[in-house]
């Protein structure tokens, strides 16, 4: 092993042993990052060490990145996306939208449960935050559902699988930083909502799929109510009225920016001014309101950033120190062919994502393999598509799955661990096999960005 792939190694290594230890993932990334700057620059300078190692090259130069960072027009996209979804969160739409589709749907077996996969998807494409959609859908559902008698597994499974869809759903903020992170025109914002519009539905489906074939081969799974209200033409007619505002706020944001009217950072922002305007419409928009919802944007966006200009010192050193090359020659080393290397990637990802956060992962390990991955004639919408479909099912899958630890906070009595495990363990199945579909059928991911960009 040479001196550059150890050093490689060493960093990645440290970075992990700080976050086992508990420490920020921020002060990790920069830490590590400064440590090995030092680590380089001795080695150079003053053991003549067979490196291209420059100081200058990397920690002298983090004034300029971390400014390009800040300055980047696309990243205050990411505010306005959070706000919109955090208002969204506390303007009651969800309720709403849940009890009126209950109404309706709460007759069949497993109608309750179809229910919140609607719901979910509906939110999942309005809010784009994982952590505040399986919560949001745990706290509106569990405890009718246990009311009805549903099966606990089934319940807590649909609720935490329904709201990890936030991720992958556009406007989704992972995406958002995906198309910065991933440097090319090939995947902008734009192509990339459009190429998760179709996965992100497919998976919805399979939901509804599999929900009502299990209630219907298992009754008592998810019983049908025995004291069901009539339906009417006023209960259709709510259903309309509550799906109207979020359809509506979806469709002005993903349309402005699929039409070219506006760009992401300009439709986020009148997603961000929708949101507030739906809040204003259910009497849910006052002082309080908009004092959480300001000091929750602040705080994540502040998250984010943090980890983003520690990723960058992070990055900077590790390129610096060969990290581009060691990583390359890794990949292609490997004896499978581009599919076995792509597949090795989803692997590698997929376990990551017991561990990391999908920003840690998105900020670091992308822009890595992107580069390698693009250059053996991968199509980076595809690409993009197994890589975030393959991190939002590592975080359902346990025994460390982010959304399980969601999910388990919001939990009525009565719900186990062991519940949620097994409640989610067929929607693992079902997004592995959502996966395997967009792998071996790329049209599922490209097909719509090339009708409506074309060759643009």
């Amino acid at each position: 092993m040479g001196l550059e792939q150890f050093l490689v190694l060493a960093m990645f290594a440290s970075f992990m042993s700080l976050l086992l230890l508990g420490f920020p993932v921020a002060w990790s990334l920069a830490g590590v990052g400064f440590a090995f700057a030092v680590v380089g620059h001795v080695l150079v300078e003053y053991m003549a060490a067979d490196l291209w190692f420059s100081w200058g090259g990397t920690i002298g130069v983090l004034d300029r990145r971390i400014y390009g960072i800040v300055a980047n027009e696309l990243m205050v996209a990411l505010p306005l996306f959070i706000f919109m979804g955090i208002m969204l969160d506390r303007s009651g739409i969800a309720e709403r939208l849940m009890n009126s589709l209950v109404r309706v749907l709460g007759g069949l077996r497993g109608g309750y449960a179809v229910t919140v996969v609607i719901v979910g998807v509906l939110l999942a494409a309005s809010t784009g935050i994982v952590g505040a959609s399986v919560v949001l859908l745990g706290m509106l559902s569990l405890g009718p559902m246990m009311r009805a008698q549903y099966n606990k597994s089934l319940a807590v499974g649909t609720a935490c699988s329904v709201g990890t869809l936030g991720i992958l759903v556009p406007p989704s903020i992972m995406l958002v930083l995906m198309a910065d992170r991933m440097g090319t025109s090939d995947a902008s914002v734009g192509r990339l909502f459009m190429a998760a519009l179709v996965p992100g539905v497919m998976l919805g489906v399979m939901y509804i799929a599999f929900i009502l074939i299990a209630a219907y081969l298992k009754k008592d799974l998810a019983p049908a109510p025995k004291d069901r209200e009539p339906l009417n033409a006023r209960a259709f007619m709510q259903v309309f009225i509550a799906v109207l505002p979020p359809l509506g706020l979806i469709l002005a944001v993903l349309g402005s920016i699929f039409t070219g009217f506006a760009t992401t950072t300009e439709a986020s922002a009148v997603g961000a001014l929708g949101a507030m305007l739906l809040a204003l419409l259910n009497r849910r928009l006052n002082l309080a309101t908009l004092r959480h919802a300001l000091y929750q944007t602040s705080r994540t966006t502040a998250f984010i950033f943090a980890i983003f200009i520690g990723a960058t010192v992070f990055a900077a050193v590790l390129r610096g120190l060969g990290g581009d090359d060691v990583v390359r020659m890794a990949l292609t080393g490997l004896p499978f062919s581009e599919t076995g290397i792509v597949l090795t990637i989803l692997l590698v990802v997929f376990l990551l994502g017991f561990f990391l956060d999908w920003v840690e992962i998105t900020l670091i390990i992308l822009p890595l393999v992107a580069p390698v991955v693009f250059s053996l004639g991968v199509d980076p919408l595809w690409f993009a598509m197994l890589f975030a479909i393959c991190l939002q099912t590592s975080f359902l899958t346990p025994p460390v799955g982010f959304a399980l630890f969601y999910i388990k906070g919001v939990c009525p009595p009565g719900i186990t661990t062991r519940d949620i495990y097994l409640g989610v363990a067929p929607f693992v199945a079902i997004q592995l096999t959502g996966l395997l579909l967009v792998f071996f059928f790329a049209p599922l991911a490209t097909w719509l960005p090339s009708e409506i960009y074309g060759g643009r």
